[in-house]
């Protein structure tokens, strides 16, 4: 309590600190303790946010944490509390699910960013790993014979077994990615 010296009236002071108790988590994590951030090649988001309106059938949605392939969008009118509604109805990237969400047109969701790159096949392992070559001459060997779509994987065995150039289409999508082409190299 301490007396203002231009009006003469009295006035508290009321000093805080806020400190963490010892049992919270701040109390208990150093600096070391901190875990850092992923990270994308060159700086590239995984996702990058959109406005529900504005995505278009054959476009991409992230739904459910997954990368997914518009098949149809159907807009309703603004209702009684006054927002319009994109119903999307669409497919996993990746293993051909269909999802299905609905957003307010004017609201935001997430677009995944997705990357399409050709590889020549080199090699089949016996564990079904394939070995393959970009077009800067490096070579990559983690990639598994994939499994969707059901057809791609008789279509890369008959073409290596005929001795066939294969050019398979690898497709990445917020960190997974997955062969989903295949095509007999007519450049060779």
């Amino acid at each position: 309590i301490s007396l203002s010296p231009s009006t003469g009236r009295l006035f508290s002071f009321v000093r805080s600190s806020v400190r963490p108790s010892p049992s919270s988590s701040l109390a208990r994590s150093k600096m070391g303790d901190i875990e850092g951030f992923e990270t994308a090649e060159a700086g590239a988001s995984e996702t990058i946010p959109m406005e529900a309106g504005q995505i278009r059938k054959g476009g991409y949605i992230c739904i459910k944490g997954r990368p997914c392939k518009v098949v149809s969008v159907s807009t309703s009118k603004t209702g009684k509390h006054g927002h319009a509604k994109c119903n999307f109805v669409a497919t996993d990237i990746f293993t051909g699910k269909k999802l299905e969400d609905i957003v307010p047109s004017t609201h935001g969701t997430t677009v995944p960013n997705v990357f399409r790159t050709e590889y020549t096949l080199l090699d089949i392992s016996d564990e079904d790993y394939l070995s393959l070559m970009d077009d800067h001459g490096d070579q990559r060997e983690d990639l598994k014979m994939p499994t969707y779509p059901d057809d791609i994987v008789k279509q890369i065995r008959d073409g290596f077994a005929n001795g066939d150039e294969l050019v398979l289409t690898v497709v990445k999508a917020m960190g997974e990615e997955h062969v989903m082409g295949a095509k007999k190299n007519t450049n060779a």
